[in-house]
């Protein structure tokens, strides 16, 4: 069987990256930052994500129609197909993004800008066009309306591909687009979808009875925790010193929606996801650190992992 696709239906931004001595608290001035200007968004970031390692990537999303062309170029550049990705009167969407230098912890604001004016049209037109499969798999994250990932979803359940949604920023109002799908959220959003405070494997197999499908927690430098048909398993992460976890999670996301349309039982798809989320934190900004997939394989077999 021919290894599916990756469609990621989702956000592109601009990144202004700020690198603090550390993070400030409410009300205070942090001096001594360097900042720089880089490309992100969640499914950007997720896209290529997928691309590197090894997926066929599709993005449907919009930038700024005077601001956006460099982001098509860098997602285009990462073999990302970018055919449907539309133009919009309003910019590019712009993620302001602390990051503490020592432990590479991150804030981040943003303004969704063109990523606002996604309709559920835009996201027909290009789903239909790409005729979806139960090969391919379709990634939705919460930077968008809720109406094209509504649609979205309904779409990808009706044609059967598989569906991998990353509720952030977590919204209660957007649950049911979890039903049946893999869930990737971490533990705050987590908390925020089942509303209670609560032990994370209690929580995550909470949520997993709830929608019906499988729970991918992440745990930072812990790996993640997976809740799947009544059953936990915590897959560690592998030892490194984080420079930036901005994107963590979208690695994540993205490499474990490759994994699955590559053809990868799902245990296989959260260890590869887990080892690729561990490579990019080393690295600074959201995509700089992306691995390929030789080098999350390579991981995989020092670790004694394998396949």
């Amino acid at each position: 069987m021919a290894a599916g696709r990756v469609v990621v239906v989702g956000s592109i931004n601009i990144d202004l990256v700020l690198r603090l001595p550390r993070l400030p608290v409410p009300g205070e001035t942090v001096l001594g930052g360097a900042l720089t200007r880089q490309h992100g968004g969640k499914g950007a970031n997720q896209a290529v994500a997928a691309a590197r390692a090894g997926g066929r990537a599709y993005l449907i999303g919009a930038v700024g129609s005077a601001d956006g062309q460099d982001s098509v170029d860098e997602l285009a550049a990462s073999g990302v197909d970018v055919s449907w990705v539309r133009r919009s009167r309003e910019p590019t969407g712009l993620a302001i993004v602390q990051v503490a230098a020592e432990t590479g912890e991150n804030q981040i604001a943003v303004a969704s800008g063109a990523n606002a004016a996604v309709s559920a049209d835009d996201v027909d037109a290009a789903l239909r066009a790409l005729e979806l499969g139960p090969a391919d798999v379709v990634v939705l994250s919460c930077e968008l309306p809720g109406a094209p990932l509504r649609l979205a979803a309904d779409v990808a359940r009706g044609r059967k591909a598989r569906l991998v949604v990353n509720p952030a920023p977590a919204d209660s109002d957007l649950v049911e687009l979890l039903a049946s799908a893999v869930a990737t959220p971490n533990e705050r959003e987590l908390a925020v979808l089942t509303g209670v405070d609560r032990p994370v494997g209690e929580a995550a197999a909470a949520l997993s009875d709830r929608t019906g499908g499988p729970v991918v927690v992440t745990l930072g430098a812990r790996g993640a925790l997976l809740a799947d048909s009544g059953q936990l398993e915590h897959v560690a992460a592998h030892r490194v010193v984080a420079r930036d976890t901005t994107g963590a999670g979208d690695t994540l996301t993205g490499v474990l929606a490759a994994s699955l349309a590559q053809g990868h039982e799902l245990r296989v798809a959260v260890r590869r996801a887990v080892v690729a989320a561990g490579l990019a934190v080393t690295h600074e900004g959201a995509r700089a650190g992306l691995p390929t997939a030789a080098e999350i394989d390579a991981l995989l077999a020092r670790c004694g992992l394998g396949q």
